[in-house]
């Protein structure tokens, strides 16, 4: 049940649209192509066992992982924009 100015069933878009946006975030992440042997970020080689294992990868572990963290914190926002969920 929406309540004030929400029409019925918007509850169930917003979660929708975060199920969607989490969706099109993480096939951005997959990665494509042909592997690199260097990192990207730092030049460092990157081990032939997570080359193998992560087809297309282009960031060794510890630049992936700081990669990750930033994702996070990016992806992070409120949707509903009342007051009550700004303060949770």
């Amino acid at each position: 049940m929406a309540n004030g100015w929400a029409g019925d069933g918007a509850v169930q878009e917003q979660i929708q649209d975060s199920i969607n946006d989490e969706i099109r975030r993480a096939r951005q992440n997959v990665p494509q192509g042909e592997s690199l042997e260097y990192c990207e970020e730092c030049g460092e080689e990157i081990p032939e066992a997570r080359r193998k294992a992560v087809p297309g990868v282009r960031l060794c572990i510890h630049c992936q992982e700081e990669a990750d963290k930033q994702q996070k914190a990016v992806s992070l926002y409120n949707r509903r924009g009342s007051k009550d969920s700004q303060l949770k």
